[in-house]
């Protein structure tokens, strides 16, 4: 069988929009009839996503296999790295962790591993006719150009024509484009086949000098330019330090004023106001996308105790270093705050102040957590939790991977998601289970619980909630039915259709904006070897 073509998106820097791009590209491939697979060597992110035979990989390139239409694998991103802190990180090497390094060790690691990042991307090139490669932060980062394993040495080794891609938003796009390239070797320099400027607001006419200068400069064709776009809802792009992006931080400070809360309108209706505590090692927040697309949802990132105020929901996310961001709830007063509004709970409607907590949170909501051999922070081998649902959790070595399928045991909705974890939580006093899981780590049939609940024994309402399984609110008909409660809570009519979430009709929209934008006869002519 003939070798896939490959094409490679590279960028400026991070946060330009490389994710999404290789999305779209995947997907317009795909439309044109092309059997199509992404794939990232190295990727830095707390954001992952488990596949069917329980390998971690980044959540972007999941999303891209998505856009696929294709099965996500291993060999799609064969090396994630997960930050434990400033300096460390776990190492994900074909889903699977190998274990935390620091930044000096992992230089070191990577050199003997490349090979099986070659095997995964040769893999990948004889089961299909594209491989739409993505790049990581900057090609140009002289310091890290040595030992690099996820820009210009994979566009080598693939014969890779680089698309170079820069954000107008974030200005000074023409600087970034042509200090980059003067950042290259001359070998470098000509694998750069063309530009695409990102995210542009305003008429296009107004860059018409500045795409003459870069050409005229370069040599090199501008390919595209992107609109700047809010209304097109897939997961969130990778994040290195597990921060919510620019965009959802400016929401956030809008979203975190009085205005915000039970008072909240959305297009002229009173919200369900939804607040998430933003962990510095906050990881899958993309757990929550679908509930911010909901109409009758403000939904906001708080970080301060003063924004959290006494919201419907206060979800408690997931963590990669569950014991250092339960010191920061500590020392930040939220936990205090999030207990007082736990237990302030109202004698009369509306009772919807309910807490949730997943994975990490999950385990934030227990009792005790312990680390006693430094899985995920050596700076404590024990620490009390929040004291509010009766678990206590053990960090293990062994970390689950698993896609499972549950039942929610207070409605009996079915729901399908995913574990990632090593802690092991266990209960210290009788309490009701939140799901039962009938498939987990590719076994059919089991009958497994997970999670606890706490319900308020007049009003058999349920007040709080941990689960360790991600993606819950993905599912449609629970997310509809859990927010439905709470506007019955609330004392407004229930909703009978909600927003549905669908990736793939999202995709199309964002591949119909790029086909509109971009110069296709010429991407094609590059993937074909012309110039």
């Amino acid at each position: 069988m003939k070798k896939a073509k490959t094409i490679m998106i590279q960028g400026t820097g991070s946060g330009v929009g490389k994710s999404v791009l290789v999305s779209a590209l995947c997907r317009i491939f795909l439309q044109d009839g092309y059997r199509v697979a992404p794939f990232k060597a190295q990727n830095m992110a707390l954001n992952s996503y488990v596949t069917e035979d329980g390998g971690e990989i980044g959540r972007a390139q999941a999303t891209q296999s998505q856009a696929c239409r294709i099965k996500p694998t291993v060999d799609m991103n064969p090396i994630l790295i997960k930050p434990t802190s400033q300096t460390s990180a776990q190492i994900i090497l074909h889903g699977k962790p190998v274990k935390n390094m620091s930044v000096y060790e992992y230089k070191d690691y990577k050199k003997p591993v490349f090979n099986q990042v070659q095997e995964s991307l040769e893999q990948l090139r004889q089961g299909y006719e594209i491989v739409v490669i993505e790049g990581a932060g900057s090609p140009a980062e002289i310091n890290l150009k040595r030992h690099d394993i996820v820009n210009m040495k994979i566009a080598k080794i693939a014969s890779a024509p680089v698309i170079l891609v820069g954000d107008i938003d974030r200005g000074g796009v023409f600087a970034w484009l042509i200090g980059t390239l003067q950042l290259l070797t001359d070998y470098e320099k000509r694998m750069v086949k063309g530009f695409i400027i990102n995210k542009f607001r305003g008429d296009k006419r107004l860059l018409k000098s500045g795409i003459k200068f870069l050409e005229r400069y370069t040599g090199i064709k501008v390919l595209g330019i992107i609109p700047y776009f809010e209304d097109i809802k897939i997961p969130e792009e990778d994040s290195a330090t597990g921060q919510v992006s620019s965009t959802r931080q400016a929401s956030t400070r809008q979203a975190s004023t009085r205005q915000a809360s039970l008072k909240n309108k959305k297009k002229g209706r009173e919200v369900i106001d939804i607040a998430v505590i933003r962990l510095p090692h906050i990881s899958n927040f993309t757990d929550f996308d679908a509930l911010e697309n909901e109409p009758d949802v403000s939904l906001r990132y708080v970080h301060d105790k003063e924004e959290l105020y006494n919201p419907d929901v206060t979800i408690i996310p997931g963590t990669k270093n569950t014991i250092e961001d339960l010191n920061y709830l500590k020392r930040s007063g939220l936990a205090q705050k999030i207990i007082s509004n736990f237990e302030s709970q109202p004698k009369k409607p509306p009772r919807s102040n309910i807490l949730i907590g997943i994975c990490g949170g999950y385990q934030i909501l227990g009792e005790w957590i312990y680390d006693l051999i430094d899985v995920e922070s050596k700076r404590k081998k024990r620490i009390r939790s929040l004291g509010i649902l009766p678990i206590i959790t053990q960090m293990c070595p062994e970390k689950i991977l698993s896609q499972v399928k549950a039942r929610d045991l207070s409605s009996g909705i079915e729901v399908i998601g995913y574990e990632i974890h090593h802690g092991r939580s266990e209960v210290t006093k009788e309490i009701e289970p939140m799901f039962e899981i009938s498939e987990f780590m590719n076994k059919v049939g089991v009958k497994k619980i997970d999670g606890a609940r706490i319900q308020d024994e007049k009003a058999h309402l349920v007040r709080c909630w941990g689960t360790y399984i991600h993606g819950v609110f993905d599912n449609d008909t629970f997310r509809r039915n859990f927010l439905n409660d709470i506007r019955a809570r609330k004392g407004m009519p229930p909703l009978t259709e909600g927003k549905t979430y669908n990736v793939d009709l999202e995709i199309n929209k964002l591949s119909a904006l790029v086909r509109e934008n971009i110069n296709l006869d010429l991407l094609y002519e590059i993937l074909d070897g012309g110039k």
